[in-house]
């Protein structure tokens, strides 16, 4: 019976068989987290940053809680302040998935007299809502809402 030794090639096949499993799976997965980015939230974050404070105190004066849900078929999205209720001058909303773009829609928002609502149908999961409104002062005002749908 010959004896069997371990040669110089099948230590080297050995290092090349592992870390090219390691070197394409690392492949696959920035592959796929690049593939699923939804994109920038702003343009140029240094002019971005230069307005913010601006816009975070503008914004924060207006004393509006956001609240949103899904129940029936319908999204709700609240926007209250000390007084009840507020109905904006215009408001518009992207609704999708926080890790992905593939299910972003844009709800048809109306107000029901107390809230904005739309007829949208939702898997079970986690949604962020990311709404802009004008408030009837002229104050932009933006917030990402996130939303827990469980059925």
């Amino acid at each position: 019976m010959t004896e069997r030794r371990i040669t110089g090639y099948h230590v080297l096949f050995g290092f090349v068989m592992a870390f090219g499993v390691i070197i394409s799976v690392n492949l696959f997965l920035a592959f796929s987290a690049v593939k699923t980015f939804p994109g920038l939230e702003v343009k140029n974050s240094y002019v971005a940053s230069q307005q913010f404070n601006v816009q975070k105190n503008a914004q924060e004066a207006l004393g509006w809680e956001i609240e949103a849900d899904h129940s029936d078929g319908q999204l709700i999205l609240s926007i209250t302040d000390a007084n009840g209720p507020v109905e904006v001058q215009s408001i518009t909303a992207t609704l999708g998935r926080a890790t992905t773009v593939a299910d972003d829609m844009t709800p048809d928002l109306v107000f029901n007299g107390t809230a904005y609502v739309a007829p949208v149908t939702l898997r079970d999961g986690n949604w962020n809502i990311r709404m802009t409104a004008l408030a009837p002062n002229g104050t932009t005002f933006q917030q990402r809402v996130i939303l827990h749908v469980v059925r």
